[in-house]
């Protein structure tokens, strides 16, 4: 199976907390910028991705505890490539949702001003 293939299956196939997070990232629902989903990159697939921002949204579910190492090289690829790529856990966009689309915007809308600590 091939790249494009398996990406089509693993939309089909989405999980609970990608279906969870698709809902307010789809049809430029989130502050009018484009996502697509399950995106092959180089030899990677890509959860979530805003080309515009270069940012990759990773739901990673408790397999990925296991596999810090590999996901830190898919990662450390991924951003070599020009990507910005944050993670969170299944369990955080579930039980979180608000938190989780904050940092996204956060991560799309770095020069906004932060308040300080």
């Amino acid at each position: 199976m091939d790249s494009k293939q398996f990406a089509r299956k693993l939309r089909r196939e989405q999980t609970s907390a990608e279906s969870r997070l698709w809902w307010h990232l789809r049809n430029r629902l989130f502050h009018g910028w484009k996502f697509r989903r399950q995106v092959p990159i180089d030899d990677y697939i890509a959860g979530f991705v805003c080309i515009d921002a270069k940012l990759i949204i990773e739901i990673d579910g408790g397999q990925h505890a296991e596999n810090t190492a590999r996901d830190a090289e898919r990662s450390a690829h991924l951003e070599r490539s020009g990507f910005v790529v944050i993670r969170f856990w299944n369990e955080d966009v579930l039980k979180n949702i608000d938190d989780v689309l904050d940092e996204i915007y956060r991560m799309l809308h770095p020069t906004e001003m932060r308040p300080s600590p």
